[in-house]
């Protein structure tokens, strides 16, 4: 089960990840998602844990439930342009920068990422 916050402070800690990479052609994915420090789903965890239907009730509940949520998206053209991992890591900026205020804190699914000035991660 995932931990409901990484570090229990008043932060606002934004999980973000991408979807997508493994695939030969098409867009990848990235989503930012800032959680109320006290939000619980039983089905909450990593999605590759998760079946289809279960990752699809999810996001109702995940978008109505967040403080803040945003998708980002780098298409197949951008992509062959500036390879997979940094099409990873611009989908994840892109997701991040939909956010309606910056986050103190970024949780990156991943052991790679791209800096955003001035946030930790």
């Amino acid at each position: 089960m995932l931990l409901a916050r990484y570090i229990d402070d008043d932060l606002h800690e934004c999980g973000c990840d991408e979807a997508g990479r493994g695939c030969l052609a098409g867009p990848v994915y990235a989503a930012a998602v800032i959680l109320p420090a006290d939000f619980f789903h039983p089905l909450l965890n990593d999605s590759k844990q998760l079946s289809e239907k279960q990752r699809y009730s999810l996001r109702p509940i995940i978008e109505a439930e967040a403080i803040a949520w945003g998708i980002g998206i780098v298409n197949a053209q951008e992509i062959d342009e500036i390879n997979i991992l940094r099409a990873s890591f611009l989908a994840m900026h892109r997701a991040i920068d939909q956010l309606p205020f910056r986050p103190e804190r970024l949780l990156i699914d991943g052991n790679r990422f791209d800096p955003i000035e001035g946030i930790p991660h």
